[in-house]
């Protein structure tokens, strides 16, 4: 990177704060060298860690707090109490323009709120979602929302249906990504009316993506689109049905080659492409939901992930901050308003 660039991070944020933090930057700053931080949270407890990380120690300024936001705490009482709290500092940092993103490990519910609150949502953005990438046959798909809106009509789902393919072009590498809409049919007859009045403002819109149209459940895991649309309560059922299948496979697996002797030399055989598999469903690999629709760059780590986990976060951050993420949303969603489509089909009739 030509200039250097700043990340905000909440240091006490997650399961094993701040070590797993510290650690993650320290991994991180191997692949960006450009990149700063601004560890927000306990100096007392920060600052020992950063003497043991000679190198990550230079590149990161630590603000003193004392406040933290627990994981048991409710988002409304996170927003009148956490003000001082190292989430909403990390957040504010943001909003000052002091850093260009922020990485938090801590409640999710409390970051969408103090985020949302704090940063506001891009113009053109009704509500912001919860997006995060998933492993597919074919390569890499991006799902949302995930649970930040339990209930979306069709402006909510377009707009998602353009945030997901800026995220695919900006962090996948897709030039021309697939959107489908999930539903519980293919036919264009399936679906509530907010689904079926989405699929027309996007099957309608002049923006760079191939509109597939309605997917079901099965084709997330198949691969039949790069980015798939769906409301927050459908979207968080889909990822924890998909968390938890990842993690009954791998249990299956387990007890089946400890079952016999056989089996164990089976699994020596058959180790090196066992840990294939095991690298390509790695949790840790897809660590990292973006708070997409904020006027600033939110990402959400896992609680319980470890270092490695922790730096494909910060990873996520880095790429939608220098690709320049929320400008091309701006700018596309200006292409194509639905509600201006709309307006002028009403008046025609």
């Amino acid at each position: 990177m030509s200039e250097p660039l700043t990340i905000a991070l909440d240091a006490m944020g997650g399961d094993n704060a701040p070590e797993i933090v510290l650690q993650g930057a320290d991994i991180a700053r191997l692949r960006f060298p450009g990149v700063r931080f601004i560890a927000y949270g306990d100096k007392a407890l920060i600052q020992p860690l950063l003497e043991r990380m000679e190198k990550l120690r230079d590149i990161v300024t630590v603000h003193h707090t004392d406040e933290v936001v627990t994981n048991e705490a409710k988002p409304s009482v996170a927003l009148r109490q956490g003000r001082n709290s190292s989430m909403q500092l990390a957040i504010n940092a943001v909003r000052s323009g002091d850093a260009e993103g922020v990485v938090s490990a801590g409640n999710t519910g409390a970051l969408m709120a103090m985020a949302k609150v704090s940063l506001k949502t891009l113009p053109g953005i009704d509500r912001p979602a919860i997006a995060a990438v998933f492993p597919t046959r074919r390569s890499e798909c991006v799902m949302l929302d995930l649970g930040a809106n339990v209930e979306c009509d069709s402006d909510n789902l377009f707009q998602f249906g353009v945030m997901g393919s800026v995220f695919a072009r900006t962090v996948l590498g897709i030039l021309k990504p697939s959107v489908g809409l999930l539903n519980v049919g293919t036919e264009e007859m399936k679906g509530n009316d907010a689904v079926r009045q989405a699929a027309v403002y996007l099957r309608e819109s002049n923006l760079p993506i191939q509109y597939h149209g309605f997917i079901e459940g099965d084709g997330i895991a198949k691969g039949v689109v790069d980015v798939i649309v769906t409301d927050g309560f459908t979207g968080n059922v889909a990822l924890k049905t998909f968390e938890g299948t990842i993690g009954l496979y791998s249990d299956f697996l387990r007890k089946a080659f400890m079952s016999s002797f056989v089996s164990r030399i089976g699994y020596l055989l058959a180790r090196h492409s066992l840990n294939k598999l095991r690298a390509r469903v790695d949790p840790r690999r897809y660590n990292g939901a973006m708070f997409l629709g904020l006027n600033g760059i939110v990402i959400k780590s896992h609680g319980g992930t470890d270092a490695f986990g922790f730096a494909n976060a910060i990873g996520v951050a880095v790429d939608m901050s220098t690709n320049g993420f929320n400008e091309k949303i701006i700018k596309e969603l200006a292409i194509h308003d639905p509600s201006d489509a709309s307006a002028a089909r009403a008046a025609a009739s």
